[in-house]
């Protein structure tokens, strides 16, 4: 099996559900706590095309940052949402799993599953 990265973060339920699950099928992935190492860019740019999605469809509303940078106004501009990403990595929904070309965020968790086939 090709190797599986999920972009982690410890503290958040659905990203501890998501690695359990991948545990229970045998997958030990490499785990990127992204708030330790926050992706760069071009990577997140890269994350984006292979989960088929823009950056407004990943970015936490809720998260402080969000409010406080405006970003609300600026949902349609994927480079300043991704810049803001990357300064503020709060603002990325987890979990992301990656396997190969391929890329899906773990929400539900068992959305992951899909990877495995």
């Amino acid at each position: 099996m090709a190797n599986v990265t999920i972009y982690h973060n410890p503290r958040c339920s659905k990203s501890r559900q998501t690695l359990a699950l991948l545990r229970e099928h045998d997958i030990e992935p490499e785990v990127v706590e992204y708030l330790e190492t926050p992706p760069s860019a071009s990577r997140l740019k890269s994350l984006l095309k292979q989960l088929g999605l823009r950056a407004a469809d990943v970015i936490r509303r809720k998260e402080a940052p969000f409010k406080e940078l405006g970003l609300s106004e600026k949902l349609d501009d994927d480079d300043a949402l991704i810049a803001a990403m990357v300064d503020h990595p709060v603002l990325i929904e987890r979990p992301i799993v990656v396997r190969g070309r391929k890329a899906r965020l773990g929400r539900p968790p068992e959305k992951v599953l899909e990877l495995l086939d």
